[in-house]
């Protein structure tokens, strides 16, 4: 079991992690997930003992470990650079940790065997990192950590290096490795993706602080925060602005009709676009561009001051200024009161438009 208490780190009196409180139950799955710079590698070198906390404690298995060197701390680390050694083998740069620590060879080739056996490494032994494709360096890397049978492994970023379809690959193969091993693991990741069908637990980091934490149906169905519930989906949800209008809440821009539902203090209504749908008879709305993407269409609609985005199955086939109608159910409706949105790329309202 990983507990973070009250987790703190200043550079220079920058805060680069404020307040961060952290609970991942002992074998399970949790994904550090935020943009760059919001902390989560930061966060993730105070676990292992590479950065020292500016405040708060980090516990491992009950134990306090905030002043603990990283080798006493029974931790795992895959880097995003592999950190492989080109002149050594495959076989050495996986024994490499266990020679370091002076554990007993007698346990080498068993636990040599086991690891290159998950890993799909048995036939590449003897090779050099050169004579490796990216995948394949990855695994080593994987296998490096693993052979320590260290019971917490963090990983920071392991699969930005691959393409799209080896990083599905290994997605699979880390999942299922954690899964068979039982081992604790904390991943870094920016891609939303992997946190969502990689974890357990989604702790989605902005500026220092967690935002939101829970499990990935969580984060998705009931988002905390616009920064919530722009960041986790794609395409991201909808945001657009409402505001008052005879004693209703509408979208900016419009003449209503009044969103059904609205709390008088709602400030943005939020809608996936997988939950919207063209229907003539609902809000009179403009097409202004379909994007296709072969299973379906992305459709982005002016209504009133603002831009809908709607996922439409198949091929859509419109020109834009075709006039249509939005329509939604509302159990989809997410309201927040906050209206500060981090950027004009995820402000889809625009007053002069």
């Amino acid at each position: 079991m990983l507990v973070l208490q009250n987790l703190g780190k200043q550079y220079a009196g920058n805060v680069a992690v404020d307040g961060v409180n952290l609970h991942a139950p002992a074998g399970s799955f949790t994904a550090l997930l935020g943009p760059s710079g919001c902390g989560k590698s930061t966060t993730l070198r105070m676990i292992a003992g590479l950065d020292t906390p500016t405040s708060g404690r980090i516990l491992i298995g009950g134990r306090d470990v905030t002043a603990l060197a990283p080798a006493q701390r029974r931790v795992a680390m895959v880097f995003q650079s592999y950190a492989l050694f080109p002149h050594l083998s495959v076989r050495e740069n996986i024994l490499f940790g266990l020679r370091v620590r002076k554990e007993p060879k007698r346990d080498y080739e068993r636990r040599l065997s086991r690891v290159a056996g998950l890993l799909g490494l048995a036939t590449l032994l003897e090779r050099k990192p050169a004579q490796l494709s990216g995948g394949q360096q990855q695994r080593v890397a994987l296998g490096r950590a693993v052979i320590s049978e260290a019971p917490v492994c963090l990983m920071d970023e392991p699969l930005s290096n691959l393409d799209a379809q080896l990083r599905q690959d290994m997605r699979r193969e880390i999942r299922g490795l954690q899964q068979e091993l039982a081992i604790t693991m904390v991943y870094v990741t920016h891609d939303q993706t992997e946190a969502m069908s990689m974890a357990d637990q989604v702790v989605l980091l902005n500026a220092g602080r967690i935002e939101q934490q829970g499990t990935p149906q969580e984060l998705y169905t009931r988002p905390a925060t616009p920064f919530a519930a722009r960041f986790i989906g794609t395409p991201p949800m909808n945001l657009v602005a409402l505001e008052s209008m005879f004693d209703q809440r509408v979208i900016r821009g419009t003449h209503g009709p009044g969103i059904a539902g609205a709390p008088r203090g709602a400030r943005v209504l939020g809608l996936r676009p997988e939950h919207v749908r063209l229907d003539a008879a609902g809000l009179p709305a403009q097409i202004e561009d379909v994007e296709y993407f072969g299973a379906d269409s992305i459709a982005t609609c002016r209504v009133g001051d603002c831009r809908v985005a709607v996922r439409v199955g198949g091929h859509l086939r419109a020109e834009r200024g075709v006039r249509t109608g939005l329509a939604w159910d509302a159990g989809h409706q997410h309201f927040f009161a906050d209206d500060t949105l981090n950027s004009e790329e995820d402000n889809p309202c625009d007053a002069s438009s």
